[in-house]
């Protein structure tokens, strides 16, 4: 029996298209930009998904695919069984939600996809795909990375550290989505993320806020990660003086997106009402 009457019904076309497709994708792009590989992803993960369900394409073909994919493109990475197994996953996780979100898809090399999963890169995509089960919650994480530049580890670590839950639960605690302009909105509930996660601090339970303001500043790096993207640490303890008295800030930060400063004061005990008044004197002074 020769090897083309094994093959199904349609798929020597099918490969002759794919492999027009890759083509044309290096043409335009050298296929090193990140967005015609994501098109290019999605394209092939549709076809299959087409094709298996119109034509009663088995599993076995994504092998076959994948070694003729590599035989005819030896250069390229991308194509091994398993990555051509998430192109279809990938293409399935997203096409309820085109249909559902038309306002958030785009027309890009005349495949219809949502628009943020095609911006950030195909790393990213596959570990928002892997990690997150829920469609909904993998958009918003994609919307994050997209807006924020997130590298594949700041994203795994928004993902491990239950970033969506925490901040989504604050924002159906608060009317700033409703009451203050963006970006300031967004920023007022990433401020006040419920809880925020500290694991990184070592510090005994009976410490006082100064040990608290010492752990935070040794681990300044996952503590930024921690508040979000655009704050600058300006320093610990920074003085302040009004009238001759002087006083001194926590922890005082710039946020280079809203260009103004923000002011963290460490407490370790129950909130006082006085601690407001404390903290708005200091809001006006700075």
């Amino acid at each position: 029996m020769s090897e083309k009457s094994l093959l199904p019904e349609g798929y020597a076309k099918f490969l002759a298209d794919v492999k027009a497709r890759i083509q044309a994708a290096q043409v335009r792009a050298g296929f090193s930009v990140n967005r015609e590989l994501i098109v290019l992803c999605w394209y092939l993960g549709r076809e299959i998904v087409e094709r298996q369900k119109r034509l009663g394409w088995g599993a076995s073909v994504i092998e076959r695919l994948s070694f003729d994919l590599q035989r005819s493109f030896p250069g390229i990475g991308g194509f091994s069984t398993r990555n051509i197994w998430r192109m279809r996953a990938f293409y399935l996780a997203y096409a309820e939600l085109t249909q559902k979100l038309p306002q958030a898809v785009a027309e890009l090399a005349g495949e219809k996809l949502p628009h943020v999963v095609a911006e950030i890169p195909w790393g990213q995509n596959i570990l928002i795909l892997e990690k997150i089960k829920d469609s909904k919650k993998r958009f918003w994480y994609a919307q994050k990375t997209l807006q924020n530049g997130w590298s594949r580890a700041v994203l795994w670590h928004h993902i491990d550290t239950h970033l969506y839950e925490r901040q989504t639960k604050t924002d159906k605690m608060t009317n700033f989505g409703r009451t203050l302009p963006s970006p300031q909105s967004d920023l007022a509930l990433e401020m006040i993320k419920d809880p925020y996660n500290f694991d990184f601090l070592t510090v005994a339970e009976k410490a006082h806020e100064r040990d608290l303001e010492r752990g935070l500043v040794e681990h300044i790096r996952k503590f930024l990660l921690e508040l979000g993207m655009g704050f600058s640490f300006v320093g610990s303890q920074v003085p302040l003086k009004v009238e001759n008295q002087d006083f001194y800030l926590d922890l005082l930060f710039y946020h280079l997106k809203l260009r103004c400063y923000i002011i963290l004061e460490l407490k370790m005990t129950e909130f006082q009402p006085e601690f407001a008044g404390k903290m708005n004197f200091y809001l006006s002074a700075v």
